[in-house]
């Protein structure tokens, strides 16, 4: 262990309180976290980091072995940080404060000997740095995760596939599909005509803006999926618009069933099942 490394790890350990003391009131200033679980975790920082030392792990190899449990807790710190809203700065923020107290005890400490002092801040500026920047990189993975959880959530919920009829089944899509939407929608259709013993599966396609090439791919696949399932298949919600621009494109429809609503796709697809429907 070096000098510089043995000097960082006895303050932490004989003044932890006042350190700990000076870090939150800096916090504070730079307006980044205030409360009791904040106070717990700039303990459990300190802690953290004098066990790495402790190890002689060196400050200036944040990404090495020895920093390990540091690097944990600090993805812990982030996760809950973005779960919670914060962001990455603020947190940031709240890791960089503890500069100061450490920089004011070395100073009072080894300030008679102003190359090792100049020595010891530089090595601790480094480590606290590498801390923050691995809190935003961290915070940012959480976050991305966070996101798309979000997005599969709101896929699942805006393909939902509705039970209209005994062996009828309809999934009213919204908005833009894509190649993910598409095989998540065939994935939950395919799935519930085996759950349901369904033999025929309407899309409708009210909701979707436009119709492209790539639109109309998707929606073939879909068919020809569940055509293998041994169900048929009918589009409804074809507008004048849509009719038109597949017309355009050359796209071809033939053998596919498909009507201008959903009432009348239901309709059709209960003469398929041998139902009448009359006024009573």
């Amino acid at each position: 262990m070096s000098q510089e490394s043995a000097a960082i790890l006895d303050l932490i350990r004989n003044q932890e309180s006042q350190i700990h003391a000076g870090w939150l009131a800096a916090a504070a200033r730079e307006g980044a976290r205030n409360g009791a679980g904040d106070r717990a975790e700039a303990v459990q920082l300190l802690r953290v980091t004098s066990a790495a030392l402790d190890t002689q792990a060196d400050p200036a190899q944040f990404a090495a072995a020895g920093w390990q449990g540091a690097r944990d807790w600090l993805d812990a710190l982030s996760r809950s940080s973005a779960a919670q809203g914060r962001s990455a700065a603020e947190t940031s923020v709240f890791i960089l404060a503890v500069k100061r107290p450490l920089f004011d005890a070395l100073r009072q400490r080894h300030g008679a000997d102003p190359e090792f002092l100049i020595s010891a801040i530089w090595m601790l500026s480094t480590l606290v740095d590498q801390m923050a920047a691995w809190t935003v990189a961290s915070w940012q993975r959480s976050r991305e995760a966070i996101i798309r959880r979000q997005q599969e959530e709101l896929l699942e919920l805006s393909t939902p596939v509705v039970k209209l009829w005994e062996g009828i089944l309809a999934v009213p899509m919204i908005g833009t599909l894509d190649s993910a939407r598409t095989q998540l929608v065939m994935e939950a259709l395919l799935q519930r005509l085996v759950d349901t013993g369904s033999h025929v599966a309407i899309i409708d396609i009210t909701g979707v803006p436009t119709v492209d090439t790539l639109v109309a791919q998707h929606l073939l696949k879909t068919v020809s999926a569940i055509r293998l399932m041994g169900a048929e298949c009918i589009i409804s919600g074809i507008r004048p618009q849509i009719a038109q621009t597949i017309v355009h494109l050359g796209i071809d429809l033939e053998g596919i069933a498909s009507k201008a609503s959903l009432a009348d796709a239901l309709s059709l697809a209960l003469k398929q099942r041998g139902y009448t429907i009359a006024k009573a």
